[in-house]
């Protein structure tokens, strides 16, 4: 008897909203050492002011650290989500055996497995990057009762130091 998994091909339509694109520049951003850095020396400079309430620059200086990313990120990408023909029609997703299938209108790309950067999800997406900085989106409101299904395709064809994605 044949695997059933050797012919397994999971399929799904993914309508980009402003609030997917947050969640994944937020993800990106705060997954990199320079968000993570940002945001500790926001927190230090607030500590600083803290311990020296006369020193008040600290404080102006801590919260424009820590609160410039999460607004300019939010802005774009409400901007992006508007502007961007790429999000104004659904994307129609195929992953099979061989790799994932993105298709819109008439145009469909396709990339093998092996040519994929790394996956991993948020509280409200699974996000594969297809290299360094762009990204496959999605949406857990997509992939419904398919995103088990999508987790474990994804686990079983990249390998496992490219994946980091729990639950």
């Amino acid at each position: 008897m044949e695997d059933e998994r050797t012919y397994a091909m999971i399929e799904f339509d993914v309508k980009i909203e402003a609030g997917d694109l947050y969640n994944y520049m937020m993800a990106h951003a705060y997954g990199s050492a320079s968000g993570l850095i940002g945001s500790c020396f926001g927190a230090l400079m607030i500590v600083i002011f803290g311990m020296d309430p006369r020193q008040w620059i600290f404080l102006v200086c801590g919260v424009i650290l820590l609160l410039y990313l999460p607004v300019s990120l939010k802005l774009k990408s409400k901007q992006l989500a508007l502007t961007n023909p790429a999000f104004q029609n659904p994307l129609h997703y195929v992953l099979d055996e061989e790799g994932i299938s993105v298709s819109q209108g008439e145009t469909t790309e396709r990339q093998a497995w092996g040519d994929l950067y790394r996956a991993t999800a948020t509280g409200r997406s699974v996000i594969v990057y297809t290299t360094k900085v762009s990204a496959a989106i999605f949406p857990n409101r997509a992939l419904g009762e398919q995103r088990a299904r999508v987790v474990e395709m994804i686990s079983t064809h990249m390998p496992p130091k490219k994946v980091r994605i729990r639950g």
